[in-house]
């Protein structure tokens, strides 16, 4: 056995052993108890009757329920009302006021909760009270890991008689487990049959307060063991005439989880086997008018599930991508539409929408429920009604053509079942002048552009060719025109600079000085021609107010020029001398060393400066 059922079942003990000692609270007797534990779903559902009798001679305007700790730490849902008559005629009244209790001097293993009566309890007088109570996370898978042939059990711990603090006459209890399971082993007291698929306990007679046996039943489970670890549901209300209700769900399968691997070529010749843990798809019941239905995942749309309608309702069957066997999960959101005209009211000056509360998943346990309620831009005086408490707060959403942003009710609870799938209402005032300040918006924006198109057409924004900015344009484009002269005829200078670099080298391999000379010549020839071409550019270029910022780069653009010209030309002159004399290489070398370092960041210079008026 595990070791969480070894350790609940020592709880069961001491809580049997610590509630003998613990004093009753009134003089109230139940003189008939019958309760009813529907275990076919993974939610385990108790009813009980409770016939109440005061033999006191006080009268007594409140009852105290119990249940053992390891339940009342998952109890999900419970609702007290008082009934009247029997059999057929037997019908209930209101739900009672039902708040939990912490009375002083109680063992920590009991839960208790305080019942508020219609009226006080006279000497003499009975009541009969029904309970209704949803316990989640109780049915534990036994064992915790099953291969993918095996069978899914589970393990239900409860007490055949009932834990209370008064007294009780007669009581007895019936577990219903699901149609043809398979009973692995139960606990045998007196008076325990079994019918069919119930296990039956008693009746008992003449409890004392507090009396406690504990029972365990461990049988055969297929119900689906769903999980939503997150489910966030948004309800958009759009005052043309639909509600949009998108639900994103984060899904996990919390029954037996899947020892070894998973063979997708034994599930699919078996897609049902006798037994099988894995599920392979979940009911949704929407409201009978839905429409504009859509399944999907992070991958994309899920074309595998079915829809019918009738005049009652619409059933969504969703098949996820994969079969879920136990501790996987899997992410999806659904959405769908509903007509405004079903669910919004006017009321005393408001509106209200009147919508359900929880998710319309049959059997799904929710671990944590966010209700996003968005109503129109514009709401004011927003207020909720719950039949149960949940957490509230407000936020603000953004959306298209809006300006202040939508008011947005949120909405928050944890361990939610089917049964809190009740309906709330959210009360707002909303003004139809409001209704028209979008379609305002688009009438006022769309003849904002078509004036704006008609003006540009047929307006002329051409420059006179007689204005100031027209005249400066011209006078610029000018000043580049005339800068880009001088920069190719740098260029062409940098080019005979490196003709007279190569003369050089074919002296250094050949010998030729008079070829070395020829070529000197030729480029000296050529940068006096080019000298010749730069003059009356710059003056040009002195001329132009509008060139103040890049007059000076290229006057001294062009001094880097000639400077570098007359130490090529020196080094040249240095080199063919050393020829001449017939100086070793080396010495040549050595002569020209310094020239040749001056040269390199000159021409440099000359580079960066061309760049810089590139980038001007």
């Amino acid at each position: 056995m595990k070791n969480s059922s070894v350790v609940d079942l020592l709880l069961l003990l001491l809580l049997a052993i610590t509630v003998l000692t613990t004093p009753a609270f009134s003089d109230l007797v139940l003189s008939k108890v019958e309760r009813r534990i529907d275990v076919t779903s993974q939610i385990a559902r108790v009813t009980k009757t409770l016939k109440v009798v005061n033999s006191g001679s006080e009268s007594v305007s409140e009852f105290t329920l119990t249940f053992p700790k390891f339940l009342g730490n998952n109890l999900a849902y419970l609702t007290v009302s008082h009934s009247e008559g029997k059999g057929k005629a037997k019908r209930s009244l209101a739900n009672l006021s039902v708040e939990e209790a912490n009375p002083k001097g109680m063992p920590d293993s009991v839960s208790f909760y305080t019942v508020a009566l219609p009226k006080p309890l006279s000497k003499g007088d009975t009541l009969t009270l029904e309970v209704v109570a949803a316990f989640t996370n109780v049915l534990q898978p036994f064992p915790e890991k099953i291969s993918q042939r095996d069978i899914h059990l589970v393990m239900l711990q409860e007490s055949a008689q009932y834990l209370s603090p008064y007294a009780v006459e007669s009581q007895s209890l019936s577990v219903k487990l699901p149609h043809n399971a398979r009973i692995e082993s139960y606990t045998k007291l007196e008076n325990t049959k079994v019918q069919g698929s119930e296990i039956k306990y008693g009746p008992y007679k003449n409890l004392a307060q507090y009396s406690y046996a504990p029972i365990v039943v461990h049988f055969e489970s297929k119900a689906a063991f769903a999980v939503a670890e997150k489910l966030v549901r948004e309800i958009e209300v759009s005052h043309w005439g639909n509600v949009q209700v998108t639900e994103h769900y984060n899904l996990v399968h919390r029954g037996a989880q899947l020892k070894g691997e998973f063979s997708r070529l034994e599930y699919q010749d078996r897609p049902n086997p006798q037994g099988v843990s894995a599920f392979r798809h979940l009911l949704a019941r929407l409201p009978p008018r839905a429409h504009s239905i859509y399944y999907r995942d992070d991958i994309g749309n899920i074309s595998t599930s079915q829809m019918k309608s009738d005049s009652k309702k619409t059933e969504v069957l969703i098949e996820p991508r994969f079969p879920l066997f136990g501790g996987w999960k899997t992410f999806f959101t659904i959405g769908y539409g509903l007509p405004l005209s079903d669910f919004l009211f006017a009321s005393e000056g408001k509106r209200f929408l009147d919508i359900s509360f929880g998710s319309p998943m049959l059997d799904l346990v929710t671990e944590k429920l966010i209700v996003q309620v968005v109503l129109p831009e514009g709401s004011k005086d927003i207020s909720v009604t719950t039949p149960f408490a949940v957490k509230q707060s407000h936020e603000i959403k953004y959306s298209h053509l809006d300006i202040a942003g939508r008011p947005v009710v949120v909405l928050e609870k944890n361990n939610v079942v089917p049964d809190h799938n009740q309906n709330i209402q959210v009360y707002y005032k909303f003004s139809n002048i409001n209704l028209l300040s979008e379609p305002l918006m688009l009438i006022t924006g769309f003849f904002v552009l078509f004036i704006t198109c008609i003006i540009y057409t047929r307006a002329d924004f051409s420059i006179s060719k007689s204005s100031a900015a027209y005249l400066a344009k011209l006078q610029w484009d000018e000043v580049l025109a005339t800068v880009q002269e001088v920069q190719n005829i740098i260029q062409k200078c940098l080019a005979a600079h490196d003709k007279l670099e190569a003369s050089l080298r074919d002296l250094s391999r050949t010998g030729d000085i008079q070829t070395c000379k020829a070529a000197r010549k030729s480029t000296d020839s050529s940068l006096k021609d080019l000298s010749k071409e730069l003059r009356p550019l710059l003056a040009s270029l002195q001329s132009f107010p509008s060139a103040s910022q890049i007059s000076p780069k290229v006057e001294e653009l062009v001094a880097k020029e000639r400077e570098l010209q007359e130490k090529l030309m020196a080094k040249h002159t240095t080199v063919v001398e050393g020829y001449e004399k017939k100086s070793s290489g080396r010495d040549i070398e050595n002569r020209i060393a310094s020239q040749q370092q001056k040269i390199i960041a000159l021409r440099q210079e000359v580079e960066d400066l061309l760049e810089f008026i590139d980038e001007i």
